[in-house]
């Protein structure tokens, strides 16, 4: 398979490190006909990781969505997303924060994809972040030299990866609320969810109660699909009680990790991430996961075998 490969999208809580461990905890052949889903694809991570052959990938977000789509239709291409941001990352390092908040008005106006692209690798720590009065609102990184040569190249390798990783497979893209995705899946369909996190989420771009966690996993439980759910379990304060009251009759996988989202190297603490999976659709036991470059040898080993 080669490197682990990063979206062009950012967020909080991207689940790049953590791929290998989630292929390597999966056990699902999906046969002619089974779909990967996702109820919330968010940046794309694990489901361009995985690159299975047939996917559902949604989201309630139609702008993680609009890039995706446009990377799959050749609208957003490495050549055009480096020119167009050559452009704006020049104007921004002329201009500083009163440009980065022209184009974020400009996108809560417009909602292209492109002006989006822009204020993620822009913006303060590349949080997606909304609110229903004002739309896109993480406020301005304070680096106006960002958009060097070397990261136009960055962002547009990482275009061209994730529409590599889409050719020739049967992807479809969709805006729509978890339920419709969850209420598609059928007995050869295995859900990955990656929802917002119960205690820790910043309006990426709905609210996220407690009430609408626990909808979530009966309505999962009750899907024939296979299932699995990341989040997170337990850090140095407190313990995710969600996880033993919802998911309690899943079959839980942990893996330590660290989410580099901190102001600071000293805000960036270990966090035990669980994986919640259907029985009969886990592998071995993993023993002990530690997060890092190291474990590339165990996605290689995961993801050839599931999808080949």
């Amino acid at each position: 398979m080669g490197k682990i490969g990063t979206p062009p999208l950012k967020s909080q809580g991207i689940k790049t490190k953590l791929v290998p461990f989630i292929a390597q905890s999966i056990n699902w052949a999906p046969g002619s006909s089974g779909r990967w889903i996702e109820p919330f694809v968010g940046t794309g991570c694990v489901a361009l990781n995985v690159a299975p052959p047939r996917a559902l990938l949604a989201d309630i977000n139609p702008h993680v969505i609009g890039v995706l789509r446009d990377i799959q239709k050749d609208v957003l291409t490495p050549q055009s997303v480096r020119s167009s941001l050559f452009e704006m990352g020049s104007e921004l390092a002329r201009r500083g924060e009163e440009y980065y908040y022209e184009v974020r008005t400009r996108f809560n106006e417009t909602g292209e994809p492109i002006d989006f692209l822009f204020l993620n690798r822009a913006s303060f720590n590349g949080i997606i972040r909304f609110s229903r009065k004002s739309g896109f609102n993480t406020p301005f990184g304070h680096k106006p030299e960002r958009f060097s040569t070397q990261f136009l190249s960055k962002v547009s390798n990482q275009v061209a990866w994730a529409r590599e990783r889409m050719m020739g497979k049967d992807w479809v893209f969709a805006v729509q609320d978890w339920r419709d995705t969850i209420a598609s899946a059928g007995p050869k369909d295995f859900i990955y969810l990656d929802p917002p996190y119960i205690g820790r989420s910043a309006d990426y771009f709905s609210q996220w109660s407690d009430a609408e966690a626990t909808s979530l996993a009966h309505a999962t439980r009750e899907s024939p699909a296979g299932y699995a759910l990341s989040m997170w379990l337990e850090n140095e304060h407190r313990r995710n009680d969600h996880i033993e009251e919802s998911w309690g009759q899943t079959v839980i996988r942990t893996a330590t990790h660290f989410y580099h989202v901190g102001a600071s190297e000293s805000q960036r603490k270990p966090m035990i991430e669980a994986l919640a999976l259907r029985p009969g659709y886990e592998t071995s036991d993993l023993g002990t996961f530690i997060t890092g470059r190291s474990l590339q040898k165990r996605m290689d080993d995961a993801i050839e075998p599931l999808f080949a």
